[in-house]
């Protein structure tokens, strides 16, 4: 069946429906990365949004099981890519992408012309789109920035890995999987919290807290801020990611915006501040830290655009990272991250 991409300027694009048939709408972006579609699209912070795939190959390993997911189902809202590739060819892959994606009832088409496609969202910035298919109930256009959707992504309840030399409390505002993969595999106790779980007011023990990554604008997770000021006034060792660097500057007094079309790939260089080093790094974000708060320094930028990639405090235990050190899908130049927090503690 063929459906159309319609962005909010008017402009419609045709294309071959591999997913599932049914309209949707929301923020169309693009991605860079040659490879780990499977983890991109399990991604929380992907949540609300239309992913375009400029690399042109997708599906030609196929989809393997959940334990090489970011969460435990699709975030996107839609898939689109130039050049869908079946059957796929992988030891590990249990059933194709198409077939995935309408397990999970997620529309995907291929448009040939992807390099036109993001060459509009780079041009005019990040826009609204929907997917409609003939013969089918149509959708308004739908803005994720609107509501708060740290809330829609979070853990329901509290997670205790129970074992580990110390206790990290993970802030899940839309975790990564491999972020607690991380943590546990270098020995670690991780308790993964909701976003508004206020774990100082119920005095549990732990030594430091890690803010995860999640989706949409941060100033909406306005209860996640709350809590992050009252662990700084605590001096509790902090590491923030992606979502979490953004979350740490504003309840630090800090400021966030909104970037044109944001950074979503695997080769965002991240230059060390004071350093002649840079870093190949996955990233995936939309906003960015604006406003560097008042006992901070810049601890990385990005070397393409200028814009804050972490931030670290002058005196105390506590930084945070806008990319993903966590690496999935890599590269892995940053893992040393976790080690570096870990030896703070």
């Amino acid at each position: 069946m063929t459906g159309r991409l319609i962005l909010e300027d008017k402009t419609v694009w045709e294309g071959e429906s591999f997913g599932f048939e049914e309209a949707t709408a929301g923020e169309i972006v693009f991605s860079t990365g040659m490879m780990g579609y499977p983890e991109s699209l399990t991604d929380p912070s992907y949540n609300g949004q239309i992913l375009v795939t400029t690399y042109p190959i997708i599906g030609n390993y196929g989809v393997s099981d959940k334990s090489t997911w970011e969460s435990n189902h699709i975030q996107v809202k839609a898939l689109i890519v130039s050049n869908y590739n079946q059957p796929p060819s992988h030891f590990s892959s249990i059933r194709t992408l198409s077939q995935w994606l309408k397990d999970e009832k997620i529309p995907a088409l291929q448009i040939k012309d992807t390099r036109a496609l993001t060459q509009k969202i780079r041009e005019k910035g990040t826009m609204l789109a929907k997917i409609v298919f003939d013969g089918k109930e149509e959708v308004e256009f739908y803005n994720p920035d609107l509501e708060n959707l740290v809330e829609k992504v979070s853990t329901k309840t509290v997670v205790d890995s129970k074992k580990g030399r110390k206790t990290i409390v993970l802030m899940d505002c839309g975790a990564k999987e491999n972020i607690r993969r991380e943590l546990i595999e270098r020995g670690m106790r991780v308790i993964t919290v909701p976003w508004n779980y206020d774990f100082i007011e119920k005095r549990l023990r732990f030594d430091a807290l890690a803010i995860s990554n999640g989706p949409g604008d941060p100033k909406k997770a306005l209860k996640s801020i709350e809590i992050i000021q009252k662990a700084l006034k605590l001096n509790i060792p902090i590491l923030g990611i992606c979502l979490g660097n953004q979350l740490l500057a504003l309840a630090a007094g800090g400021d966030t915006r909104k970037l044109k079309y944001g950074h979503r790939s695997q080769n965002q260089p991240a230059l060390m501040e004071g350093s002649q080093r840079c870093f190949i790094t996955t990233q995936n974000h939309g906003f960015e830290v604006s406003k560097i708060p008042q006992g901070f320094k810049a601890w990385f930028t990005n070397a393409n655009d200028g814009s804050n990639e972490g931030i670290t405090h002058k005196t105390k235990p506590i930084m945070s990272v806008q990319f993903h050190p966590e690496a999935r899908p890599g590269p892995t130049d940053c893992n040393w991250i976790f080690d570096f927090f870990l030896k703070k503690i």
